[in-house]
């Protein structure tokens, strides 16, 4: 067997290690995003019902690092945040998908830094179609992208390939 053919089948090899981990990745992604939400729901009905305030989430939060000493992103700064994102989709459960295909960090990019429900979906298709790290998605809503569109008539910002976002292009 030649060198080139086993090159061949030992890469497709490695292409199925690559996609199980990234679908790997993906699934853990969407359960984290869903385990915020749940959290999210959770705080929020209590501070409607309970008065659940700063203090009690910050009880909550330390009762939790102190049963889970390593486990991270249960501050409670990050459990308001939880709030915040439940309280910012609730009504809107035709992005649930859109959520869960983007990082935590992403959403809360988009949660703190758009105005408007289009704005956020706007934010939420691009980064899941593009597969936007945070630093990308970030500069994209820091330099009004979504705004600049809206004022070119849905033209694409030539500094920006019109293909590769085209698809998101014709939702607007």
């Amino acid at each position: 067997m030649g060198e080139i053919v086993k090159t061949e089948m030992f890469d497709d090899i490695l292409n199925m290690i690559y996609s199980a981990k990234q679908k790997a990745e993906f699934q853990v992604n969407s359960t984290v995003i869903e385990l915020y939400w749940n959290i999210g729901e959770y705080v929020s009905n209590k501070a409607e019902s309970d008065g659940w305030g700063k203090s009690t989430v910050k009880a909550l939060s330390d009762y939790i690092l102190s049963r889970e000493p390593g486990i991270r992103g249960y501050s409670s700064q990050n459990i308001w945040r939880m709030k915040q994102f439940y309280e910012t989709y609730k009504d809107h459960p035709e992005l649930s998908s859109l959520l869960r295909e983007n990082t935590w960090t992403n959403n809360m990019h988009i949660v703190s830094k758009t105005k408007d429900y289009e704005e956020k979906k706007f934010y939420l298709e691009l980064a899941s179609k593009e597969k936007y790290q945070s630093r990308e998605l970030a500069r994209q809503i820091d330099s009004g992208y979504y705004e600049r569109l809206l004022l070119s008539n849905g033209k694409a910002p030539t500094a920006i390939e019109p293909q590769k976002i085209s698809g998101v292009l014709r939702a607007y």
